[in-house]
């Protein structure tokens, strides 16, 4: 073991320290063995990762939560076509709007706080899709002001059509995403309880899938950006701040089909044979089954147990 040498307390002078001196053992305990040395980096670790995790859950803590998801919006190449698919699930228009004496939007009912809005495409150049996703909030402009301080974008609060609050905000990739606030005496609030009457092949839309181009920078943005929980470490869904316990699925933009849209239903094998029944084409895999709309999105029914809203 080498000598080591440290500066006289009392005279600053140099002090030699020879192994097995009391003095020597009193410096080695003072400096500490690589033990404890060991321990101490070991805990010091712990105690910032304890700290990280500490401002995360603080931060989510003062992030107003979101009620859920409050609609998905698709450009359809048909209207009446996928008007007349979502009616075949048991899926009933509420209202709709006309532009020039044209149809420009229809309102699909899910629940009294979630709908499909489809919108004809005008044009050979918009794209089919995936228009937007709009989530539900009871604090609209708190939770503006919380993604204003943490650098985003988010536009003005308007009064939307239907007459309710709403605002928007791109994603890093430049993705449309709509936060609302129903409003008493708006088309929704006005509807509650109306055209629940078909029989509904789901009462619930659990997850929406937004394509991206680059997975991983998306999955960043979304937990650190808006605060959404990724369901698993590296995973692709990600729940919304909240207690809803809906979500969005990220999802490759170069995949033939990114359009998609879940529902919770409480039995698959129930629920393939009610589609059976209504004349569609079922894939079953392992916890879920699924139909596609020729005209518009894949639609996912998976098994969630006492999920309605």
């Amino acid at each position: 073991m080498r000598e080591r040498t440290i500066e006289n307390m009392a005279g600053g002078k140099g002090h030699d320290l020879k192994p097995g001196s009391p003095e020597f053992t009193d410096s080695n305990e003072a400096y500490g063995s690589k033990d404890n040395r060991g321990f101490a980096r070991t805990r010091m670790a712990t105690l910032m990762a304890l700290f990280a995790l500490f401002c995360v859950l603080q931060l989510r803590a003062q992030t107003p939560p979101l009620a859920g998801i409050a609609h998905v919006a698709f450009r359809v190449a048909d209207l009446d076509k996928s008007r007349a698919f979502y009616h075949t699930l048991g899926f009933e228009q509420a209202f709709e709007f006309a532009d020039d004496g044209k149809t420009s939007v229809v309102f699909i009912k899910i629940n009294d706080n979630q709908f499909i809005e489809l919108y004809p495409r005008t044009g050979d150049s918009e794209p089919l899709g995936l228009a937007h996703v709009c989530f539900e909030t009871n604090a609209l402009e708190a939770l503006r002001a919380d993604y204003l301080r943490h650098s985003l974008e988010p536009s003005e609060i308007e009064k939307g059509r239907a007459g309710n609050l709403l605002f928007d905000l791109l994603d890093f990739e430049g993705q449309l995403l709509e936060y609302t606030q129903y409003l008493p005496g708006s088309l929704h609030s006005m509807d509650h309880g109306k055209h629940l009457e078909g029989d509904r092949i789901s009462q619930h839309l659990l997850e929406a899938t937004i394509p991206v181009r680059n997975i991983a920078a998306a999955r960043r943005f979304y937990a650190t950006k808006l605060r959404f929980e990724p369901s698993s470490p590296g995973g692709v869904k990600l729940r919304l701040p909240g207690n809803s316990e809906d979500q969005i699925e990220l999802a490759s933009a170069f995949a033939t089909k990114t359009a998609r849209i879940t529902f919770a239903v409480e039995n698959t094998e129930h629920t393939a044979t009610n589609l059976h029944r209504r004349g569609f084409k079922v894939r079953a895999d392992a916890n879920s089954v699924s139909i596609s709309d020729p005209n518009g999105p894949l639609i996912v029914f998976r098994e969630v147990q006492g999920r309605k809203r």
